[in-house]
C-alpha cells in the first residue's frame, strides 16, 4: 500500500515512463510542480496535449513541424540530391548547427525487435518511397554506431542499394581532443579503418 494518494502515483509512474527518469527523480519533478509556484503542472498539462494535437510529421521528411512541409522541406536552397538518415529530430537540430545543407530524413527509432520496433513501426516506407523516385545521389545514414543502429543501416543497404547511386555511413573514432590511450579498441579500429589523407 503506497502513502501517496493515487494521483500523485499515477504522476510519479507516468515520469517514470520517461527515458533517463528514474522513480527517485519522478519523485522529485512531481513534488515539484506541486509546490512551485514557477511550474505549473496545468501548464505543463496544456503543453503536453498542444503536442499532440498541433504537430505532424513532415510530408518528405519526418521532422516535427506544425504545417505539412518542414523549414528544411520548404527551403529551395537545399541540396535535394543527398539526404541524411537519422534516428530522431534531436539530430536534425544537432546537424543543423553543422552547415549541413542538405536534406534529412528521421526514422523515429531503430530497428530493435527487443523492443517491439520493426521496419513498420519506423518511417523506412517513406524513406524507400522517397528514394525510389530516382532523385537522390546520396544516403548518409547518421544512427548510432551500436547494435540497433549498425541494424538499421544494413536494411537500408539492403533496401536501397539498387536505387540510390552512393549509400555513405558517417565515419566513426576518436573524437576531437580524446586521448588515445584512454579509447577502447572498438574505437581505435573504427579510427583506424576511417583514417583519411592530409
Amino acid at each position: 500500500m503506497s502513502l501517496l494518494p493515487a494521483p500523485l502515483q499515477r504522476t510519479i509512474e507516468e515520469f517514470s515512463k520517461l527515458p533517463g527518469i528514474g522513480p527517485k527523480s519522478a519523485e522529485r519533478l512531481t513534488f515539484h510542480l506541486l509546490r512551485s509556484s514557477k511550474a505549473s503542472p496545468e501548464a505543463l498539462g496544456k503543453a503536453l496535449l498542444d503536442l499532440r494535437v498541433e504537430l505532424n510529421y513532415c510530408s518528405e521528411c519526418q521532422m516535427v513541424t506544425l504545417q505539412n512541409k518542414c523549414s528544411v522541406c520548404e527551403d529551395a536552397s537545399r541540396d535535394r540530391s543527398t539526404i541524411l538518415v537519422v534516428e530522431s529530430p534531436l539530430e536534425v537540430i544537432a546537424f543543423e548547427k553543422t552547415g549541413y545543407k542538405g536534406l534529412y530524413h528521421v526514422l523515429h527509432g531503430v530497428l530493435s525487435p527487443i523492443d517491439g520496433l520493426g521496419p513498420e513501426q519506423l518511417k523506412l516506407k517513406e524513406l524507400v518511397d522517397r528514394c525510389g523516385k530516382g532523385d537522390i545521389a546520396e544516403l548518409i545514414i547518421a544512427t548510432n554506431p551500436d547494435v540497433e543502429g549498425e541494424a538499421t543501416a544494413t536494411y537500408i543497404r539492403q533496401k536501397l542499394g539498387d536505387c540510390v547511386q552512393r549509400i555513405t555511413r558517417l565515419a566513426h573514432g576518436l573524437p576531437m581532443g580524446a586521448d588515445i590511450e584512454f579509447a577502447d579498441q572498438v574505437t581505435l579500429k573504427e579510427a583506424i579503418a576511417g583514417r583519411r589523407s592530409l
